[in-house]
């Protein structure tokens, strides 16, 4: 099972899934990833939507 949403090729750090969110919605990458980092300061649930995401979205092409 894949969503329709690509990592990132251009805007990754780790693995390019805040970039490629970022570019599907058409937001600035840095401002999902400081949105990314308060939601992951929730112990486990932000690591783990992040390990999810990354299983689930496409590779760039």
């Amino acid at each position: 099972m894949h969503i329709p949403i690509k990592r990132s090729k251009n805007n990754r750090i780790i693995a390019g899934v805040v970039g490629g969110i970022a570019e599907h919605y058409g937001w600035n990458a840095a401002i999902a990833r400081v949105l990314w980092v308060i939601i992951a300061l929730t112990p486990l649930p932000g690591i783990i939507a992040y390990l999810v995401l990354w299983m689930l979205m496409e590779n760039p092409e």
